[in-house]
């Protein structure tokens, strides 16, 4: 099995990340022509000036990485995300409301963002590590109704990131209607190629340049 770049959306998203990190980071991305660039807003304009007219998108994160804030501060950062230049918002979901079982605004929440993001590509970051299995599932049916595009395992900054066994639920719940992300601690070729074997169609990693030489 291969592992094509337009599978993987290289990331840096940690806090001390430079100009010349996002720089050099997007330069590397048009050479490998990989999905998307993921970054935190901050930067995003930066990335649309140098990512313009190349097939690398531009992928953004809103409400991370605790996906606490209000429904009205995730509408507000994905509308300034796509104003500077965004076409595909990663957001978290609001956790703590969904252990408390308050689907209804779980769901809306995140039909928000999606209406806020027009017709880029929204997923939902789940946060796998902190829930249950029946809250994996209840989350997956709430994104399926939600119109949003991809369910994700991960921010990176939790527990630990993807596993094998969330991927393959995952999968198995959104029965192909949306895609999946796998995401947090995919630092290898092998571990990248077992996450797509076993229903990842999208694989977000800051190791994305070592991941097609391994």
């Amino acid at each position: 099995m291969s592992l094509h770049p337009s599978l993987i959306d290289q990331t840096l998203l940690k806090p001390d990340a430079d100009e010349n990190e996002i720089k050099d980071m997007c330069i590397g991305a048009i050479v490998h022509k990989f999905a998307t660039v993921c970054i935190n807003p901050s930067w995003v304009r930066l990335a649309s000036h140098l990512l313009k007219e190349h097939v690398t998108k531009i992928g953004t994160v809103v409400g991370f990485p605790l996906g606490a804030s209000t429904t009205a501060i995730k509408v507000a950062e994905t509308k300034d995300a796509i104003a500077n230049g965004a076409q595909e918002i990663d957001m978290v979901i609001n956790i703590g409301q969904l252990k408390s079982k308050k689907y209804e605004y779980v769901l809306d929440d995140i039909r928000q963002v999606v209406e806020a993001a027009s017709d880029n590509i929204v997923k939902v970051i789940l946060e796998t590590a902190l829930l249950t299995k029946d809250e994996k599932t209840e989350a997956c049916l709430i994104c399926l109704e939600s119109g949003a595009h991809f369910v994700k395992t991960s921010t990176g900054f939790s527990k630990h990131g993807a596993t094998l066994d969330d991927i393959e639920l995952l999968h198995s719940l959104v029965k192909g209607k949306m895609g999946v992300k796998a995401s947090g601690g995919i630092r290898d070729r092998n571990t990248a190629l077992s996450m797509i074997k076993a229903g990842a169609s999208r694989i977000g990693t800051s190791n994305g340049v070592a991941l097609l030489k391994d």
